[in-house]
Order: structure tokens, then sequence, then C-alpha cells
């Protein structure tokens, strides 16, 4: 009979999982996470962050754990930050409707990690395995929980996209992007039945193509 096995996970992230690849003789390590994943409109965001070692931000957090007014104080810190070294990316709507969403974002992720300053020769990637990935990497599970960096880059990638779709929210005020960020609420469903879909629609996603909508002006 199986027994479910409890993963130790620290009550905040650190820099175990970077300094691991440190002591192994990487010289560049990064953290990468996604944001938007899920929703029906919108891009898909990835950051990717080295850190420098011994780095300590309080309250940095995976961004899913944080009040948007706390991920926005910790995004700025991050970006006036000289010492860590970011590079944020995307993978556009057609790009998901051409690839999918998982090829988009894996996509979307080696353009970040491609886009730093420096070549790392290490890069943690929060979730599951990425296959093919053009640079060395570790996945983690969980990792926005565990690791200092994935952490920085889930916040950075989260309030680079919100800022993203409130934006698009003033070019299209009906569908309220500035409050759901794309993702499929009630509110968002009746919106796009009312006035049908926009070019920012992700129509290789079920509930946009089974409404057969015709696209929004």
């Amino acid at each position: 009979m199986s027994r479910a096995v409890k993963l130790e996970i620290p009550p905040a992230p650190d820099m175990s999982a970077e300094l691991a690849a440190y002591a192994v003789g990487c010289k560049c390590v990064c953290g990468i996470d996604e944001a938007g994943r899920g929703p029906l409109a919108g891009p898909v965001v990835t950051a990717a962050v080295v850190l420098p070692q011994g780095y300590e931000l309080p309250g940095l957090n995976d961004s899913k754990k944080l009040t948007a007014k706390r991920r926005e104080a910790l995004y700025e810190q991050l970006m006036a930050d000289e010492r860590v070294l970011k590079c944020v990316a995307e993978a556009t709507v057609a790009e998901i409707d051409e690839y999918n969403i998982l090829r988009a974002t894996h996509m979307a992720m080696a353009r970040a990690a491609q886009g730093l300053p420096v070549v790392p020769d290490m890069c943690l990637i929060d979730g599951l395995a990425v296959p093919n990935f053009p640079l060395p990497s570790q996945n983690m599970v969980k990792g926005d929980a565990r690791c200092l960096s994935i952490a920085a880059a889930s916040v950075l990638a989260k309030v680079t996209r919100d800022r993203y779709m409130v934006q698009l929210a003033e070019r299209f005020p009906q569908y309220g992007f500035e409050r759901h960020a794309g993702y499929g609420t009630k509110a968002h469903l009746q919106a796009i039945q009312q006035y049908g879909i926009t070019e920012h629609h992700r129509r290789s996603f079920a509930p946009v193509a089974q409404m057969q909508l015709p696209l929004g002006l």
C-alpha cells in the first residue's frame, strides 16, 4: 500500500539550490518562472533572475503568496538593484495559438534565460522539466516557494504581466482585464458572450474556441 510523502518545503525560499549549483562548479545560476499560462487572454510572461550570492530581500516569496501591493514593492526593489541580473520575456497570443501554451511557455523561458547580460550555466526552472532547453537546467517543483531566484522571477513575471493587462484594459474596458488579468472568470466569460473576442484572446483555449464568436474591434 502506497503512502503519501510530505515534501519538506522551507517556510520561505532560500538560496540552497543556487549554492548547491555553485558548489559543483557553476559560475552563473538563474531562476526562471512564468505568469499567465492559464488565462484566456494576453501573453504568457517569463522572467530569468540571477541573484548575487548572499542576497537578501525581506518578504521576497512566491508571487502567489503576496498581495498586489507587496509584489509591486518587491518588483521595484529588484528592478532598481543593479546587482540583480534579470530579463523578462514573453510568448505572444499568436505563438500560444500556434504552438500550444506549454511549448510557448518553454520558448519564452528560453528567451528570458538567453536575454540575461551573462549567459547562465545553470537554470533553475519552476515546475516540471523543460525538454530540449537550450541551456543546462534543473526543474524544481514548487520552486517559487523554495528557491529565492525563482521567487524573484515569479514576482517580475507576475507584475509585468499584470501591468500589461491593465494597459490592455484601457483599450478594451468592457472586458475587465484590470480585475481578472484575462482569466476565465464569470464576468470575463459574460463579456466575451456580449462583445465577442479580441485579437488578444487565445482562440486555441476551449472556452474561447467553443464560443465561436467574431473578432472584437
